[in-house]
């Protein structure tokens, strides 16, 4: 009951929250709304393979910096009227959000494809290293390109443009978001009661009792790795349009931190701790940095309290509260 109370509850203010919003003369608000969909997106996406796979990734902001780049340097190609490749086809640039956007999700899948495919042959503390060594090196590949801003980043001419929305409108780009959001939970949520979550979840579990069933257990850690590569890159195509600029901080180590934070926050392995961990946090976050610049001195400790007091995490703690653990 507690549950569905909040889930309904929680729908309804986010659908209302961009009129209440104007209404009090805080449209601000609207934008860090977006950012926090944002980010419980790519939450939803690391928690599918560290929730339901078990595999601490500590890499996971490469594909969200590798999304936001590819728009970014797509928007750029098609504002300098050049084409992107000139061998072996002619490929120009794009700034509609229906090309750019699924092409990042592409990119991201198969750079995915190619670090799961070496980092899950290894396990526990060898995957999270090699996870961030990857992610270091797509760090420093987009510090080199000059062309497209090295160090400095780039800025996007201006937002995709995505029929029938003003992307460079706040609360557009608000309902859009949360509209993504919601139909990538709906599919998580299918993909997770499926056959296919099943035996990730037993893979979580016991991988040698799975691969002894017959489960050919590192295919679908490989697939589980690539959906949630490929998710994470959608959620880097919005962040690139919400801030219109990208930069290689992107990709740093500390932005995987952020993204592992909010789904431990929220709730490993439970479908919606990934949202509830974004807002506990960039909330915190922004309620704190208005008191101190020193905020993280105060979040870590609280931080520490929910993993020794709440261990399920925050969403966790609440299903457990309503039966449902």
């Amino acid at each position: 009951m507690v549950r569905r109370t909040l889930l309904v509850g929680g729908l309804v203010l986010a659908l209302a929250l961009p009129p209440l919003a104007a209404a009090f003369g805080l449209d601000y608000v609207v934008g860090v709304a977006a950012r926090i969909l944002i980010f419980a997106l790519a939450g939803v996406s690391l928690n599918l393979i560290l929730g339901y796979g078990g595999m601490v990734s500590f890499g996971h902001a490469a594909f969200f910096g590798i999304g936001a780049y590819v728009v970014a340097i797509l928007s750029y190609h098609a504002d300098q009227g050049e084409p992107l490749l000139t061998w072996p086809l002619v490929i120009g640039g794009s700034e509609l959000a229906i090309i750019a956007w699924p092409v990042a999700m592409l990119v991201c899948a198969v750079v995915a494809l190619i670090i799961g495919a070496i980092c899950l042959r290894t396990s526990g503390l060898y995957f999270i290293m090699i996870t961030l060594a990857f992610a270091q090196m797509l760090f420093f590949f987009f510090v080199s390109l000059e062309p497209y801003g090295g160090d400095d980043g780039l800025s996007l001419a201006q937002p995709s443009r995505a029929w029938p929305f003003d992307l460079s409108d706040d609360r557009q780009f608000y309902y859009l978001v949360l509209a993504l959001l919601l139909f990538i939970l709906y599919l998580m949520r299918r993909l997770i009661a499926s056959r296919f979550g099943l035996v990730l979840r037993g893979i979580r579990e016991n991988e040698r009792r799975m691969q002894a069933m017959g489960f050919a257990t590192y295919r679908y850690k490989l697939a589980a790795f690539v959906i949630s590569g490929a998710v994470a890159g959608l959620a880097g195509a919005l962040i690139a349009n919400h801030t219109e600029f990208v930069s290689p901080s992107f990709l740093d180590w500390r932005r995987s931190g952020e993204i592992l934070v909010v789904v431990i926050l929220g709730g490993m392995g439970t479908l919606y701790g990934p949202v509830a961990g974004a807002i506990a946090y960039l909330m915190l976050e922004e309620v704190l940095a208005r008191w101190t610049e020193h905020w993280m001195i105060i979040l870590g400790p609280l931080l520490v309290l929910v993993v020794l007091y709440a261990k399920q995490g925050l969403w966790g703690t609440i299903e457990k509260m309503s039966g449902r653990r």
